[in-house]
């Protein structure tokens, strides 16, 4: 797998045209996971409430990372020396006068990704035009390494979702099950999870984002699971919903076959210039035929890549359209509260005639 500098700069180039169309001098990245697509720079914040740095690409082909000094080594590793700008102490009164003698007219900064009061300490120095997804409409593409990055994530789930299977057993409780999952996937390879772990038993599976807690597997009772871990910087998701013991209901295999054969269909339909709300209604009106699409309650699938959720959602709002290389995840569910739900989900690649599933 190739991760050099000339494939971030390849990328800034990418987005200098966006920034000429726009009309824009340039833009002051600040979402974390933008920042590294564009530099190779820290992935992620380390906390909350403070960031590691951002990023400025300009659209005449000067680029600035400005960061503090933890990290000066690691900037100066992405970025040749002068581009780095090392700020310590009072922030603003240092990243502020710096943007400002940069001396641009139209400044563009990513809204969604900048507090308030980040937002406030800035325009004292230098204007700001807001603007809307520059970056993340480039990461919706996937090039070859990143589809084989997310391929290897996915290897790695299955692989876990087999040791996982065989070894659920009466008794354990979701955390404990939970706790196994991550275990796996760290001594596996995995640098982190790409999300908290969901585990539901029986009606707990019906909560679509069921956190895991001290419900026990019963013998002949359903587990749904929805994990995913970061390998290689790229993030991996798949649901499975399971039945603990011999004797599966006939409930359970009812539902999980209608499951099955609605992501089935959504897949083999999956194409460039199908729009998402099209691909959502694919598994819609299977499950309308069968009389059950009052219980599928969310999308069908969303975009992945460096962020579990990121870019797209296919659901009956969205008017995009699919294009080859971006990667989806195709998840029909159903969900009794009093029963429970199953969820199956798949990742897949979209081609120049259709998907293949990863």
């Amino acid at each position: 797998m190739t991760n050099t500098n000339a494939i971030y700069q390849q990328r800034r180039e990418a987005l200098r045209k966006r920034l000429t169309d726009e009309g824009l001098d340039a833009l002051l990245v600040s979402h974390a996971a933008n920042r590294y697509y564009l530099s190779g720079f820290e992935l992620h914040d380390s906390q909350c409430n403070e960031s590691a740095g951002w990023l400025v690409v300009t659209a005449e082909g000067t680029d600035h990372l400005l960061t503090d000094p933890r990290y000066e080594d690691a900037a100066r590793r992405v970025m040749p020396e002068e581009g780095v700008f090392i700020y310590a102490g009072r922030k603003f009164e240092q990243v502020g006068p710096f943007l400002k003698g940069l001396g641009f007219s139209r400044l563009g900064f990513e809204p969604r990704a900048m507090s308030l009061f980040d937002h406030e300490q800035l325009i004292k120095h230098v204007a700001l035009t807001p603007t809307e997804n520059l970056v993340e409409d480039l990461r919706l593409i996937k090039d070859a390494d990143e589809i084989q990055r997310l391929k290897a994530a996915c290897a790695l789930n299955h692989r876990v979702f087999r040791a996982l299977e065989d070894s659920l057993r009466p008794g354990q409780t979701e955390v404990e099950v939970a706790w196994n999952a991550e275990r796996m996937f760290r001594e596996w390879g995995a640098s982190e999870l790409s999300f908290s772990t969901i585990v539901g038993v029986g009606p707990n599976a019906a909560l679509p984002h069921a956190i895991p807690g001290n419900t026990s597997l019963k013998e002949n009772e359903l587990v749904l699971i929805d994990m995913g871990c970061r390998l290689n910087d790229y993030c991996s998701d798949q649901t499975r919903t399971f039945w603990v013991g011999e004797d599966m209901s006939e409930r359970f295999r009812s539902v999980r076959e209608m499951v099955r054969t609605a992501q089935q269909k959504a897949i083999e339909a999956l194409r460039p210039g199908m729009t998402y709300a099209e691909a959502y209604g694919v598994a819609r009106r299977y499950f309308e035929e069968q009389g059950v699409a009052d219980r599928f309650t969310h999308a069908l699938g969303h975009g992945i890549g460096l962020e579990t959720h990121e870019g797209l959602s296919l659901s009956p709002l969205g008017k995009d359209v699919l294009r080859p290389g971006m990667v989806v995840t195709v998840e029909p569910g159903l969900y009794w509260p009093d029963w429970g739900g199953v969820r199956w989900e798949h990742m897949a690649v979209i081609t120049e005639d259709g998907c293949e599933t990863l």
